[in-house]
């Protein structure tokens, strides 16, 4: 895939999930609504944050880094990373609508994916 049509197909996903987001929003009372109808919002915010997070991280690391590198290692990177704050907006949102969110349990989100950073970080250096 080139990195064209991935940028244009993320961007286009993302633009779909936060235009379904906020038609959820728009459409469904959440004193009413099923279940499914949260499970719908909260896929499409995390698939919209993943979108958007991914892509701003991409064209910030293309801009602070004028270097000549590979520009597939800062896809991954940025989208893996993108992945990893969208898990932590999206589960502090769950977390806070079920008055769950506590400063403590904030923390260990925050240490559990720093953690899991850390160890793909570790893992993807190269052998010298």
């Amino acid at each position: 895939m080139s990195l064209r049509l991935y940028l244009t197909a993320m961007s286009l996903g993302t633009l779909l999930c936060v235009t379904a987001w906020v038609q959820i929003i728009r459409t469904s009372d959440p004193h009413t609504a099923p279940w499914f109808i949260f499970s719908f919002f909260y896929a499409t915010l995390f698939l919209a944050l993943v979108g958007g997070f991914s892509l701003v991280g991409f064209v910030w690391r293309i801009w602070r880094k004028r270097e000549a590198m590979i520009l597939f290692r800062h896809v991954r990177k940025t989208f893996r990373q993108g992945l990893l704050f969208a898990i932590l907006v999206t589960s502090a949102l769950y977390l806070k609508s079920h008055t769950w969110l506590t400063w403590w349990s904030a923390v260990i989100l925050i240490l559990a994916l720093v953690l899991i950073e850390s160890i793909i970080i570790t893992k993807t250096k190269p052998a010298h």
